[in-house]
């Protein structure tokens, strides 16, 4: 048997056991041991393998095996003649192409055709792969590796990532990759890592469409035509057809949209009606027994319905053997997964049922996937619907134990477990716990020797999850074990460290020391490479030592700031010298390297120039006493002077309000308004006799708001000839009236200094209230003279100063 082809015979002499297989995976040496779990150690110095050769350019493709008994008729049609050539063509340029077509649009069969015509295009031959259930182009890669490089007779070889990439690199050949599933980024990956080959990838319409930096050329496969759907169903019957049935045909094509698959199942359809009404060869045929008269109580077959034609898996099915029922039965409970047809005796339990593969090939049931078979696009439901699929339990326990058994078995290779592996996979899924933890502990090892390790972790985790479940904590610990060392080959290090450290546990729970010693002697690989990682990205240049954040003084070190005191004149803070005991008030940590000064460290926008005060020899570092900001200072004394001058004018209105108008006299009428702030550079209005020039520029801006402030309440009524307060006019004693004449009584008019406040603060004095009477307005005083306040005596009473 070619075993190129995945020809499984239980009677083929071994290649070797299974049992305990030593590969090389990159730079490490991995002995599979499925007894204790594998080990791993670091390539020895000299042990490297050598450069891989290629293999001959003959009996590249991964085709599914040869079946037993008569093969099945298959060639393509005349409407496939004009994509084949134009499929060739572009090939030979070195063009990659994307031929995309539905289900069952015979793209297999044209991937066949073309690759016979390309043999001799590309220096490496045809590879043909099988994309079914790829996402991601990593195996693709390790699979193209294999189908051109030879392996070593010593030990098996996985290369890493960079030697993958660098021996694919140098393939030159035309890889026919059927059932493609993925497309964008991962296609473009693919694409990139083999740039001397030509690719013929088969889609369906609904896989993620390529980018466009791919540059591939589109095929499209569309139906048949009216004339051809006929032609292919005579070729499939073996005759011509009626009238009846060639109209039955182009409804089902109108049906089908012309599919091929539909066509193959129908002409299996009046196949079976020939042989159940006994006329096999048809109305033409002149063999013997053709006129025949048939049996009166024999019922007539009509033709199927076209709800039958366009869904005929139902009435197939009912159509073929007992044994083809069976294996219809152990499919549908695998998913689609057709087992190798050495197994259906075992699985069946007929002798003859692996010649069920070729009869259910015949009618259109199953179709190739790359080294093996599956139900066809669309028969796995049609079957479900009618019952197929009610034992599926049963069928998949049964399958899960054959296979532990069969994997299991020392006479059975790594890569027949492989060629097997979607089919393990699928009863592994369908078993129960128990099943499943004893197949995937059997099939593990074999697969991880088979370096088809896509598989191998697939069947590791569907393992962990069964064990889990089954409460097997062994079995549990075995695979996170494989799972970490899988990852260590991979360079996943954080997911081995994880699987590793969880089987530790797990085997420290039980007391098993000898899995403990070689899952730690893992885990030191995985510190190791890490270590390795980190030290080949160098650290960052630092240019100027930390600065101590605020954040991180202790808290018990710094003592509560008090509260601000009342606003005080700014005047120069000399520098307070640090106490000898007692709390600080911040301490910050004086080091080396540490900034000058506090301003430094807390970048305030108006920082204070203080000096630190300079520490006794051999005395611990003093922390320096933080000044209150100067913005602070300069918004506190702008808001007092702001309040003094709201409130002025607030009680110079109020007693404004209170006005009272004297009798009318020869005299002028005098306002009793007596002003709150002193009128200290208010401004007159310009009149003769004024006091501007007398105003001292360096009170203008502290009393501003007072002078405003008198300005609003010393509103005066006077008659003809009335001097105004800002004159230098004053209120004449009450009951003392004076004519135009008249002298003062009382003595000499006493005249005092003005009050000027302090230039540092913006608080203006309290006004002055005097009784003397003032001469006449015709002294006015000197030009050098300060202004008086005018002063107003109260009707009766004392004199009282007002309060603030």
């Amino acid at each position: 048997m070619d075993r190129t082809q995945g020809q499984l015979d239980p009677a083929e002499p071994s290649s070797g056991p299974a049992r305990v297989v030593t590969l090389t995976a990159g730079d490490f040496t991995l002995t599979v041991n499925p007894v204790d779990g594998s080990e791993i150690e670091p390539l020895r110095p000299g042990a490297e393998p050598a450069r891989p050769r290629k293999r001959d350019a003959v009996g590249r493709a991964a085709r599914p095996p040869v079946l037993p008994g008569a093969p099945a008729s298959a060639r393509l049609m005349a409407a496939r003649e004009e994509e084949r050539r134009r499929l060739v063509r572009l090939l030979s340029h070195g063009r990659s192409v994307r031929l995309t077509g539905p289900s069952g649009s015979g793209r297999s069969l044209l991937l066949d055709a073309v690759a016979a015509d390309c043999a001799a295009v590309a220096p490496d031959g045809v590879v043909r792969l099988s994309g079914y259930g790829q996402q991601q182009p990593g195996e693709l890669l390790h699979a193209l590796y294999t189908a051109v490089y030879e392996a070593p007779d010593e030990r098996p070889v996985r290369p890493d990532r960079e030697e993958l990439l660098a021996r694919v690199r140098e393939i030159g050949a035309v890889v026919l990759l059927d059932d493609l599933e993925m497309g964008g980024a991962a296609l473009d990956e693919l694409l990139r890592a083999t740039p001397e080959c030509a690719y013929l990838l088969a889609a369906t319409p609904d896989t993620k469409a390529p980018s466009d930096d791919s540059h591939l050329e589109e095929v499209f496969l569309g139906g048949l035509g009216r004339a051809e759907s006929v032609e292919f169903l005579e070729a499939g019957v073996g005759r011509a057809l009626t009238e009846e049935e060639i109209a039955w045909a182009g409804d089902l094509r109108f049906a089908s949209e012309g599919l091929p698959l539909r066509f193959v199942q129908a002409a299996a359809l009046l196949r079976q009606r020939d042989e159940l009404n006994g006329t096999p060869g048809g109305d033409d045929d002149e063999e013997p027994g053709v006129f025949e008269e048939r049996p009166r109580d024999a019922a007539f077959v009509p033709l199927p319905t076209l709800a039958e034609g366009a869904a005929p898996a139902e009435l197939l099915a009912s159509r073929v053997s007992e044994s083809g029922r069976a294996v219809l039965r152990i499919a549908c409970a695998l998913g689609g997964e057709l087992p190798h047809h050495a197994h259906l005796p075992a699985l069946v339990g007929d002798t003859h049922a692996d010649a069920a593969v070729t009869e259910l090939l015949g009618c259109g049931l199953l179709t190739p996937v790359g080294t093996r078979y599956r139900l066809a696009a669309g028969v796995a439901r049609q079957l479900e619907e009618v019952g197929y699929g009610d034992p599926a339990a049963e069928e998949a326990r049964t399958a899960a134990r054959h296979y532990a058994w069969w994997t299991g078995h020392a006479s059975v290779t790594p890569e027949r477990v492989a060629a097997e592996a979607d089919a393990v996979l699928a009863a592994l899924a369908g078993a129960d716990v128990v099943a499943a933890v004893l197949l995937a502990r059997t099939a593990a090892p074999a697969l991880a020797a088979s370096l088809h390790w896509e598989a191998w972790e697939r069947v590791l985790r569907s393992g962990a999850e069964a064990a889990r479940k089954a409460g097997e904590v062994a079995e549990q610990a075995y695979f996170h074990h494989e799972l970490g060392v899988l990852a260590l080959c991979e360079g996943r290090l954080d997911r081995a460290r994880a699987e590793l450290e969880a089987s530790i546990g797990l085997k420290g729970a039980l007391a098993d020391k000898r899995g403990t010693v070689a899952g730690r002697r893992a885990l030191a690989l995985v510190t190791d490479r890490e270590a390795a990682g980190a030290a080949a990205v160098s650290p960052p240049l630092r240019l100027a030592p930390p600065v101590v954040p605020v954040a991180s003084v202790a808290p018990a070190l710094v003592a509560p700031v008090a509260p601000a005191a009342p606003v005080a004149p700014a005047v120069p803070v000399a520098p307070v010298a640090p106490r000898a005991s007692g709390a600080v008030t911040a301490v910050v940590p004086v080091r080396r390297d540490a900034p000058a000064n506090l301003a430094e460290v807390f970048a305030e926008p108006f920082p204070m120039s203080l000096k630190p005060s300079p520490a006794p020899a051999l005395a611990p570092p003093v922390a320096r006493p933080v000044a209150v900001s100067r913005k602070r200072t300069v918004l506190l004394a702008a808001a007092g002077a702001l309040t003094v001058a709201a409130l002025g004018t607030v009680v110079a209105l109020a007693m404004g309000s209170g006005e009272e108008e004297t009798p009318a006299g020869p005299g002028p009428k005098v306002s009793t308004n007596t002003p709150d702030v002193p009128a200290a550079g208010t401004d007159t209005g310009g009149e003769p006799g004024g006091n501007d020039s007398a105003v001292d520029p360096a009170d203008a801006d502290s009393g501003a708001g007072a002078g405003a402030g008198a300005d609003a309440g010393a509103v005066t009524e006077a008659g003809p000839g009335a001097a105004t307060p800002g004159e230098g006019a004053v209120a004449p004693t009450p009951g003392v009236s004076r004519g135009p004449g008249a002298k003062p009584s009382g003595g000499t008019p006493s005249r005092k200094p003005p009050v000027v406040p302090p230039k540092t603060s913006p608080v203006a004095s309290p006004p002055t209230t005097s009784t003397s009477p003032k001469p006449s307005s015709s002294v006015s005083p000197s030009p050098t003279t300060p202004v008086v306040s005018p002063t107003v005596s109260p009707p009766t009473g004392p004199v009282q100063p007002p309060t603030e």
